[in-house]
């Protein structure tokens, strides 16, 4: 048995498979281990929230590592800092991405300061990323299961917060989380992973949104201006969706599927394209706002690589930032369907350094392409 560590970690349980496994690696290296049941979210009447199942999950697991469980209801936190920025983005037309404000404003803010007050000295999550702390600043890598790395949700996470956090499993395959999980008797070794926004769970999207927001409907029309149809609102679409738009064979158009292309809210028309690859789904460059760095800033005109959705993979790019820190990345490659309100998250190798939020996408022209692709080459 490892020595006894006297310093207090407080596990972050969601009652998955990945925290579980998080707990009882760290008291099997020594530490003075807590769990903590974080409660984001009201329970719902229709069953969507299973927060309660969640919780019974992590107090198995709990009894079985005989380590305490903590309790804590975040809910107002989260409705403040997370839910209203959600509804926000969405009235104006973007596609956020809340479980980033999450990480940034929930697990590592609000739990992490809970923590402090338990006397820990670390927190520590399910997450699959590593931290490397052998530089002058602390370094967020990737985690080395390439399918499960989550370094794009925590790239809006502070260095000081990363600094005083622990990721057991961010080394591990998932195989072998679940091997782990299943050898210590927790009941949750076969449980899915959960997808989706939170606190939508497994319902409809767009019947969780017309709680909260009054639905516009308005034009489908194409790059013409040529009307198509209608909408039962710009908030219940994404672009690059092709799904439930509602528009069947046109008299003259060829059966390609039609996409969402773009959203404008000031006339509240939606515009659509056809054939996946159409060239207005498609952007050269973005611009994002509400930059946040772990380290040191990138130095402008950097060759980095990017991420604009969860998944993706990484994507050549140059950045440019601004004096406001606000920058641009242009792509080697034109990128499908990046989303205003998401997250650009940058990459310099397994490194995440940092992202900004999507404020709009840039395509430019043969000219500017042109140039471009020769400032490239020449670095």
């Amino acid at each position: 048995m490892p020595a006894k560590n006297p310093e207090r970690v407080i596990v972050g349980l969601s009652g998955g498979v990945d925290s579980s496994v998080a707990a009882f690696l760290l008291l099997q290296a020594g530490y003075d281990v807590q769990g903590l049941f974080m409660n984001n979210w009201e329970d719902d009447e229709d069953g969507y929230c299973q927060s309660a199942q969640d919780y019974q999950d992590a107090r198995q697991v709990c009894d079985e590592l005989g380590v305490p469980l903590h309790k804590v209801d975040f809910a107002e936190e989260y409705r403040e800092r997370v839910f209203a920025y959600f509804l926000e983005e969405i009235a104006a037309g973007r596609t956020p991405n809340p479980d980033v404000l999450c990480n940034r404003e929930i697990k590592f803010g609000t739990f992490r300061d809970y923590a402090n007050r338990l006397g820990a000295r670390y927190i520590a999550t399910g997450h699959y990323v590593r931290v490397d702390h052998s530089g002058r600043t602390v370094r967020l890598l990737k985690g080395l299961d390439q399918a499960k790395d989550q370094s794009y949700f925590l790239n809006a996470v502070s260095a000081k917060a990363l600094e005083n956090s622990l990721f057991p499993i961010g080394e591990m395959q998932k195989a072998e989380v679940r091997s782990i999980a299943r050898e210590q008797g927790f009941d949750n070794f076969g449980k899915k992973d959960s997808t989706g926004i939170c606190f939508i769970g497994e319902r409809h999207f767009r019947s969780f949104l017309e709680n909260y927001l009054p639905a516009k409907p308005g034009d489908i029309r194409d790059p013409d201006g040529e009307l198509l149809g209608s909408h039962d609102g710009l908030m219940y679409y994404t672009l690059g969706q092709r799904q439930g738009l509602g528009i069947g064979g046109r008299k003259g158009r060829t059966e390609s599927p039609w996409y969402v292309a773009k959203k404008n809210l000031q006339n509240n028309t939606l515009t659509v394209v056809q054939g996946h690859a159409h060239p207005l789904l498609y952007s050269d460059g973005l611009r994002a706002i509400n930059s946040h760095w772990i380290g040191v800033q990138p130095e402008n005109g950097s060759r980095l690589a990017a991420m604009t959705r969860y998944r993706q993979e990484d994507q050549p790019c140059t950045i440019e930032i601004d004096d406001e820190g606000n920058f641009e990345l242009y792509f080697d490659d034109a990128q499908r369907a990046v989303t205003p309100g998401q997250f650009a998250v940058i990459y310099d190798g397994e490194q995440c350094l940092g992202g900004g939020v999507i404020d709009k996408t840039m395509s430019l022209s043969a000219d500017q392409a042109s140039l471009r692709a020769g400032q490239r080459d020449a670095v």
